[in-house]
């Protein structure tokens, strides 16, 4: 369900849609951790504004954009609880089981109970828990992209954005090989949200790390979505819009290609430029 078909009461200048508009659905969902010891036992550790759909993916992107979980084995189960929305089969809330051997520092976070579905990053309570626990450096030097192929990958994406044709209020975050081809898309009204969901799949797959990967973001680079693309191992991050000064650093930091302004003829390269041939 991304989106409803609402009434206008007033409209102008649309007559290929007439009186009616469609809206991106946005919903809360709140993601709970427990142990396999004690399933039944949950502590709420987020809530975010998102589009339902794939949630399993988005709490899994989430818990290791977090560093919270690192491998597939770190996870039991994922599953739906509390009532189901209204007119839906979904839920709006998860639980993800952890494995015996996990235990997560949940007080190193601190997060407020709210993260606001623009800007996941505006919860943290502190700059000290910004950089999540075993963010590595990219390692890897042997991945190159043909500049052409780079410049391709807006539209290659936009094919594959529905939800934002109809309603025009879904970010994405898609998922390219080193040819240039599309692996994986998904959409969400918050831009944070749609790379959980991507990186939540390729865990899933057990498809991680994605350092022979392109990964492209539909918006702005900010400083979250570059920490969530590096914990997932991306080496090769792209955005149609611009990166923040933060994004920038950290790339330069881990030393990750950094890529904005995308779109056919033009790029900038903010690092790692001797990734593109």
């Amino acid at each position: 369900m991304q989106q409803i078909k609402i009434k206008l009461p007033k409209y102008l200048g649309r007559e290929d849609r007439g009186a009616f508009e469609h809206l991106a659905v946005e919903e809360p969902l709140e993601i709970r951790l427990a142990s396999a010891e004690e399933s039944d036992e949950s502590k709420a550790i987020s809530i975010t504004m998102r589009t339902p759909g794939h949630d399993e993916e988005l709490a899994l992107g989430f818990l290791l954009g977090e560093g919270i979980i690192k491998d597939r084995k770190d996870v039991v189960e994922v599953l739906p609880c509390g009532p189901k929305t209204e007119g839906t089969q979904s839920t709006n809330t998860v639980k993800v089981i952890l494995a015996p051997e996990v235990h997560p520092d949940l007080k190193r976070l601190q997060r407020h109970f709210y993260a606001s579905s623009s800007c996941g990053v505006c919860g943290k309570a502190s700059l000290e828990a910004l950089e999540s626990e075993g963010l590595c450096a990219v390692e890897t030097n042997s991945v190159v992209v043909d500049e052409k192929i780079l410049e391709s990958l807006p539209d290659r994406l936009r094919g594959h954005q529905p939800g934002f044709i109809s309603t025009g209020g879904l970010h994405a975050t898609g998922l390219f090989n080193l040819d240039g081809d599309l692996l994986l898309s998904r959409e969400d009204v918050g831009r944070h949200n749609a790379m959980d969901k991507v990186i939540g799949c390729a865990y899933l797959k057990g498809n991680l790390p994605l350092s022979q990967s392109i990964m492209l973001v539909s918006g702005r680079a900010s400083f979250e979505l570059v920490q969530k693309a590096l914990m997932a191992g991306v080496t090769f991050l792209a955005a149609v819009g611009a990166p923040s000064s933060l994004a920038y650093s950290m790339a330069q930091k881990y030393n990750m290609t950094l890529v904005g302004f995308l779109k056919p003829g033009r790029f900038n390269c903010y690092h790692g430029d001797w990734r593109i041939s």
